[in-house]
C-alpha cells in the first residue's frame, strides 16, 4: 500500500515561498501555493528592473556577518546559509538555464540581468513537479484541527477553507506593498499569540531638512566616492541627494545603526582619498572666495558646496572649510516610509520560532523570508536570505 503523501500549503508566491514549494515537492509532498495577487513572483520581477542581484560571492564568514536582527540567532542562520549558499544558488539558477556573472562588490547577476526568464523557467519546473497555484486567495486566518492546519481564504468574495498537514508562511515584510507584501498577516499571527517585532523600513532613504537653496542646486545630484560615518560605523560609495534627504547604498548599509541612534545623524567625508593636511596645502595661498577655489582645487561639486554652505555658512579660512568637507555633520529626521523601502525588518520574533523555522505557538506552521525579523544590506544578501530560509522551511514542512 502506498503511503499517503504529505500535503503542504505555501502562502506567498515570492522567492522564499517558491523555494519552499520546490523543496517540499522534491521531498515528495503535494504542494499548493496561494497568493492574493493574480500572479506570483511580482517582487522578483520588480527587483529584476535593476538587474536582479541574486546573491554575492563573499566567503561564508563574510556572508554571515552581513545579517542582523533582534536576538538574531547567528549560528542557526549560518546553518541556513550552509544548507543553501551562494554557490548552491548559482548552480540552481544554472539548472534553470540562467547563467550568472559577478560584478563589482561581489554582486551576482543573471547574464541577461532580467528576472522574467528565470521566473518563467522556475514556474514551469514547479508545475512539472506537480505544484498547484491558487491565485487571488487572500489569507484571512488559520486554526489547528485534529486533521491538520485549517486555513481560511477569501477568493472572489467567497470564503474558502482548506486543511493541510503543514503550512509555510512566506508573506514578505511590508516593503513594496504593491507586490503583495503589505504586512497584513501580522494581525492574524498576533491574534494567534505569536510574538512580533514592529515592522520598519530597511535599506531606505533618510530625511533631513534641506533649505530651498540646497534643493534647487543639489536635488537629484549624486555625491560620488564619499565616506559616511554614523555612531562610529563607516560606509563608502555613492549617495544621491533627493528633495527629502539622502539615498544610496552607503546610507542603506548604516540603516541599523541609524535606527538605533536617539538622534540619528551622519558625518560625510566628501574627499576620503585626501588627507586634511593635503587639502589645506592645496588651498594655502587662498584668502577669499573659498567655495570657488574649493571647486577648482578640490574638485568639489556644486551639490557638495550647497550642502556645506547650508550646514556651515561662509568660511573665513581654508582650514575650516577643509575640516567641514572632511567631516560634514547632517542631522537626519526620520527614515522614509516603509512602503518606499527596498526591504523591511521586524516581523516574527526569533524567540517564537524553533530551529526548523516552525512557530512554537502553531505546530506544523513554518515561516520563511522577509516576514521573519532579520535584516541585511543590498548586494545580494536579501535574496540569498529569502532563498535559504525558504529551502529550510520547505524541507522541514515536508518531513
Amino acid at each position: 500500500m502506498n503511503e499517503k503523501r504529505r500535503t503542504i500549503a505555501v502562502i506567498g508566491g515570492g522567492p522564499a515561498g517558491l523555494m519552499a514549494a520546490e523543496t517540499a515537492a522534491n521531498q515528495g509532498a503535494v504542494v499548493t501555493v496561494y497568493d492574493h495577487k493574480p500572479s506570483v513572483g511580482r517582487k522578483l520581477l520588480i527587483a529584476g528592473k535593476s538587474g536582479l542581484n541574486l546573491t554575492n560571492d563573499s566567503s561564508l564568514n563574510a556572508f554571515c556577518s552581513r545579517y542582523s536582527g533582534t536576538k538574531f540567532p547567528a549560528d542557526l542562520w549560518r546553518g541556513f546559509l550552509e544548507g543553501f549558499d551562494n554557490n548552491a544558488l548559482r548552480a540552481w539558477a544554472l539548472s534553470l538555464g540562467v547563467e550568472t556573472f559577478t560584478a563589482g562588490g561581489g554582486k551576482v547577476f543573471p547574464e541577461e540581468k532580467k528576472a522574467a526568464p528565470l521566473l518563467r523557467s522556475w514556474l514551469a519546473r514547479l508545475k512539472d513537479a506537480g505544484v498547484c497555484f491558487e491565485m487571488k486567495h487572500a489569507w484571512t486566518g488559520l486554526s489547528r484541527e485534529v486533521t491538520g492546519v485549517q486555513l481560511h481564504f477569501k477568493h472572489m468574495e467567497q470564503v474558502r477553507v482548506k486543511v493541510y498537514d503543514a503550512v509555510v508562511l512566506a508573506l514578505g515584510g511590508a516593503s513594496w506593498p504593491q507586490t503583495g507584501s503589505d504586512g497584513a498577516w501580522s494581525s492574524i499571527l498576533a491574534e494567534a499569540g505569536v510574538g512580533l517585532m514592529p515592522l520598519r523600513a530597511a535599506n531606505c532613504g533618510w530625511e533631513c531638512n534641506w533649505n530651498s537653496d540646497t534643493k534647487m542646486i543639489a536635488e537629484g545630484k549624486p555625491l560620488h566616492h564619499v565616506q559616511i560615518k554614523a555612531d562610529g560605523q563607516f560606509s563608502k560609495g555613492e549617495i544621491m541627494v533627493t528633495r527629502y534627504g539622502l539615498e544610496g547604498t552607503p546610507i542603506y548599509n548604516l540603516g541599523p545603526c541609524l535606527h538605533a541612534m536617539e538622534k540619528p545623524e551622519v558625518e560625510i567625508d566628501f574627499k576620503p582619498i585626501f588627507s586634511l593636511q593635503h587639502m589645506i596645502r592645496k588651498m594655502e595661498s587662498v584668502r577669499r572666495d573659498f567655495y570657488k577655489e574649493a571647486r577648482l582645487r578640490w574638485k568639489l561639486t556644486d551639490a557638495t558646496c550647497a550642502i556645506l554652505k547650508q550646514q556651515y555658512g561662509e568660511f573665513n579660512c581654508a582650514e575650516d572649510l577643509a575640516r567641514a568637507a572632511k567631516s560634514c555633520r547632517i542631522e537626519l529626521t526620520r527614515a522614509r516610509p516603509i512602503a518606499e523601502a527596498i526591504s523591511s525588518t521586524g516581523g516574527v520574533a526569533w524567540d517564537d520560532l524553533d530551529a526548523t523555522l516552525m512557530l512554537k505557538q502553531l505546530p506544523s506552521v513554518y515561516c520563511a523570508g522577509e516576514m521573519i525579523d532579520w535584516d541585511a544590506p543590498t548586494g545580494g544578501f536579501l535574496l540569498q536570505g529569502c532563498f535559504a530560509t525558504g529551502r529550510a522551511a520547505g524541507y522541514a514542512a515536508a518531513q
